[in-house]
């Protein structure tokens, strides 16, 4: 199988490995990264269809920044993980993966995971001045009146019409 053989090619490189219901995942040191998904990408997964990330919010590092691949030719799936803290960046994979592009922003927006050399990293979901990640443990749960008092207005329970 494909993990079996990136630890031939590049030892040391998967930190740890399960596998679920036939998807495999590993756990790849951030450092060996662009490496690593040099390699993978060599070896037919060449399709990105996700990247998400889990705030393990007591854990350091802080969080798992994952990558969901598919090889086209034998429709093999590969879940890759990362870990990392709040300082540090991920390589961008938009080079080599144009989903890449609004995955990593999403994941930026959301968890305030960083890219480096990502061509327009910025706000996708929230706007531009909002002060949080809505995704990571630490967030308030009632909605983020801290983060969103100098609105103004709620919106929350406004009722609209199609006029309006």
């Amino acid at each position: 199988m494909i993990i079996e053989h990136i630890d031939e090619q590049l030892p040391g490189l998967i930190l740890d490995r399960h596998a679920f219901r036939g998807d495999q995942t590993i756990v790849i040191a951030r450092d060996r990264f662009e490496e690593g998904m040099a390699l993978i990408y060599a070896e037919g997964f060449q399709l990105l269809l996700d990247i998400t990330a889990v705030d393990w919010f007591q854990r350091d590092p802080r969080f798992d920044v994952v990558y969901h691949l598919l090889n086209l030719n034998n429709q093999e799936r590969l879940r890759i993980k990362a870990r990392v803290n709040e300082n540090e960046a991920m390589p961008s994979q938009v080079p080599r993966f144009k989903t890449a592009d609004w995955f990593e922003r999403e994941a930026f927006d959301m968890f305030g995971i960083r890219f480096e050399g990502h061509p327009r990293l910025e706000r996708l979901l929230m706007w531009r001045d909002f002060p949080g990640y809505p995704l990571r443990k630490d967030f308030p749960l009632d909605g983020g009146d801290s983060f969103c008092g100098d609105v103004g207005v709620s919106f929350a329970g406004r009722a609209t019409t199609l006029n309006e």
